[in-house]
């Protein structure tokens, strides 16, 4: 599945007949899933967009029974476990106190990625959790049983354990460039209109640094890249900020005055959504890339690709110009599958991440950091091949001698 949506996302697990199905059903007052009394009729995860109070809107995805069984059941549960690597918080629904291999089975993927849970003791009204079972879930795993019952739900105890349960960081975000600039300050936004520019309409990263910048009672002043040298000179105040999108960063950085801080929208996000620590120290393996080498080009979304598209044909021109080499490029939208072992690459640059949310985000990289492989994103692998790595990251980053090795 692709997460699409850059909203905290809540996966619903269990096994077959437990009443998921039904739970999510109540849960967001509609029919949103099928529900049968018929083992496996959910198959491929359903989602579903709710609002809910102290936390906004949240996705909720409905999986397939975790004990599903045959050929085609392998790959629902397929589905289903990759799912997680999309979410923020689980809900693991089991009934008739059954707690066996199967629920062991998906803690262990949640502890793997990072999942937070607490468990929903289903069709309460046949029978209660005992107590000997929440006590060993409440020593073992830190987490509670709720007890529910779609005959009468209590959905406002089930929202209060999704409350909290649920990741400040999943619903909480930090400032693009708050803590960059001071009331009043103004912060120079270079958007080249393209082929790839949406028509009447700025690409979404644009809109949210805007967003940001006027959350944060500064200026913002949108230009084409024509534009910057003409402006910049009967500008005053000189901008605290300039961003600029990374396509143009070489026009960007020959204009903008070497005193004036300069950085990407793809860097800007990194820092808010990706692995920002992993992407500074990953972006230098650029320089020791060798002929033959693969590198994996993570796209976050689907879209059409156009003859000079900046993941499919900009970056890996620019890094085979920059390295000199001959290098395999592969390139996977959302969180389709990879084509080939993750060992087998050198190095992965992963897109800003516009629509996805940090933890998407990070369990994306995960497996290649788990594997010891390098990793960038869009900006910083572009502004690495043009040279000009170290302003390009300089207002996020104070740079101290041990990391000069990487710049």
């Amino acid at each position: 599945m692709k997460g699409k949506e850059s909203k905290p996302h809540i996966g619903i697990f269990g096994r077959r007949n437990n009443g998921k199905s039904s739970l999510i059903n109540s849960l967001a007052g509609q029919e949103i899933a099928i529900v049968s009394n018929v083992a496996g009729t959910t198959t491929d995860p359903v989602k579903k967009s709710m609002e809910i109070t102290g936390l906004g809107p949240v996705i909720l995805i409905d999986t397939a029974g975790i004990d599903d069984t045959g050929e085609l059941g392998k790959k629902r549960i397929s589905k289903t476990l990759e799912a997680l690597k999309t979410i923020d918080l689980a809900l693991l629904v089991i009934c008739d106190n059954k707690f066996g291999d199967f629920e062991l089975k998906l803690i262990e993927q949640f502890n793997e990625f990072i999942v937070p849970f607490f468990v929903v003791h289903n069709k309460s009204d046949l029978k209660k959790s005992n107590l000997e079972l929440a006590e060993r879930i409440k020593t073992n795993y830190s987490t509670e049983i709720i007890e529910y019952n779609n005959i009468h739900p209590d959905n406002e105890k089930l929202v209060e354990a999704i409350r909290k349960y649920m990741p400040a960081t999943a619903y909480k975000s930090n400032t693009l460039v708050g803590d960059l600039i001071s009331y009043g300050d103004v912060v120079l936004l270079i958007t080249p209109i393209d082929i790839e520019a949406p028509e009447g309409r700025l690409i979404l990263p644009q809109v949210q640094v805007i967003r940001d910048i006027l959350d944060n009672d500064g200026v913002a002043i949108v230009l084409k890249e024509r534009e910057v040298d003409s402006y910049i000179r009967r500008m005053e105040p000189k901008p605290a900020l300039v961003i600029t999108d990374s396509q143009v960063f070489l026009k960007a950085d020959a204009s903008i005055p070497k005193d004036i801080p300069l950085t990407s929208f793809s860097i800007v996000l990194a820092r808010q959504k990706g692995d920002f620590e992993h992407y500074i120290h990953g972006t230098p393996a650029i320089g020791k890339l060798k002929n033959g080498d693969r590198v994996l080009i993570l796209e976050s979304c689907t879209h059409h690709v156009s003859c000079d598209d900046i993941g499919r044909v900009k970056i890996p021109r620019w890094l085979s110009n920059f390295t000199g080499k001959e290098l395999i490029f592969d390139t996977v939208s959302g969180f389709d599958s990879l084509p080939v072992s993750i060992h087998d690459y050198a190095l992965v640059v992963q897109c800003g991440g516009c629509v996805l949310t940090k933890k998407q985000v990070i369990s994306r990289l995960k497996p290649a950091i788990d594997a010891g492989i390098p990793v960038t994103n869009y900006g910083m692998a572009i502004a690495y091949s043009h040279g000009i790595f170290e302003r390009a990251v300089r207002p996020f980053v104070k740079l101290v001698a041990s990391d000069e090795q990487y710049l």
